[in-house]
Parts: structure tokens; C-alpha cells; sequence
């Protein structure tokens, strides 16, 4: 074996690790787009955590605030409506759930488990039907005095349940806690 010999063996070596080399960053520089495009967008980023102002809510009124793309109803119930969601039995609801994510998820469905306070005066809730995704009427909608989705018929009660249609759960609860008597933060 001459010299020259032992030096083509080291350089197909280095050949062949740096066109390995060059083809994993390659590769890398293909797929990192991809990876990327699926992180959520700068303006979702900013908006993972809003504070709402409720000064001017009155009671019997509710405000419609968009967090997440989606609308969220934060309503100021009466005596009359608290009265009515808390006359309500488990048994007599479609979804026994919560449906609370500041709860735990086996969490039922009373009142007092769907409310911002212990007096139930606040009620925060997604605004999208848990049937076809459609945005309910407010304001004492339906046969239950809360919410109605004309689009396929769902009725839900004063505290956000589904009582009657083909919504299969209550409106969901998102994260959400006073941060003083006024504002309410979602996320």
C-alpha cells in the first residue's frame, strides 16, 4: 500500500462526513418552517391573558368580550336568576359536568360550581354552542331564561347549562379570577 493510497481513504472519509453533515443542516433548515408554522401566532401569544373592566356591568346586564378568537359572556345575574339556576336538580340536566376549567374536572354541574363568586352574581362563560360552534342569544333567551342557539335549537339555563336541544354539554367556564372588585382576568 504506497502513501498516497492512505491518504484517499481519509479523504473519502471527510467526503463522505461532510456531505452528511451539510445534508442534516439541509434538512433541518427544510423542516424547522414547518415545526414553526404550527406554534400559535404572535397576536394568540399576546392575548393568552386579558383583564376585563366590570365596573360598568350592571345587574340583569352581561358584556360579550373576544378572548382567544372567541367570544366570552360575563354576566351580572339578578337575585331572580340566581334563585331559578340554584332551584335546578342534577338530575334534571343534560350535562352533570361543570365544565369549569378553574375546577377540578369531575366537578358537577350545581350553581355554585358554574359561578365567579359565592353569591353566584358572576357568571363567565364561552359564548359557542357545544353543538355546531354558533354564538347563543343572551338576555333571558329560550324556555330557560338564559341562553338560546337559534341556528339548531339549544336552550341553556341562567347558568349556562344545556336544558333542552342537541348541545351535548353546558357552555364551558375558561380560566378566569378576580384580580380586584372591577376587573376579571381571563386565562
Amino acid at each position: 500500500m504506497s502513501h498516497a493510497e492512505d491518504h484517499e481513504g481519509t479523504r473519502r472519509d471527510f467526503l463522505y462526513y461532510a456531505t452528511a453533515g451539510a445534508g442534516a443542516v439541509t434538512a433541518g433548515a427544510a423542516i424547522w418552517p414547518l415545526v414553526n408554522q404550527m406554534n400559535p401566532s404572535a397576536d394568540v401569544q399576546a392575548m393568552s391573558s386579558i383583564r376585563v373592566d366590570v365596573s360598568g356591568v350592571e345587574t340583569g346586564t352581561q358584556i360579550t368580550v373576544k378572548f382567544l378568537g372567541k367570544p366570552v359572556f360575563i354576566r351580572r345575574r339578578t337575585e331572580e336568576e340566581i334563585e331559578q339556576a340554584r332551584a335546578v336538580e342534577l338530575a334534571d340536566l343534560v350535562d352533570a359536568g361543570a365544565e369549569n376549567s378553574n375546577l377540578n374536572a369531575d366537578a358537577t354541574a350545581i350553581d355554585e360550581n358554574r359561578t365567579m363568586d359565592e353569591a353566584g352574581e358572576w357568571l363567565v362563560m364561552m359564548g359557542v354552542c357545544t353543538h355546531l360552534g354558533c354564538v347563543p342569544l343572551g338576555n333571558n333567551s329560550g324556555d330557560f331564561n338564559g341562553w338560546f342557539c337559534p341556528c339548531h335549537g339549544s336552550h341553556y339555563d341562567t347558568a349556562g347549562r344545556i336544558r333542552k336541544g342537541p348541545a351535548p354539554r353546558n357552555l364551558p367556564i375558561p380560566l378566569a379570577e378576580f384580580v380586584d372588585e372591577t376587573t376579571i382576568k381571563l386565562g
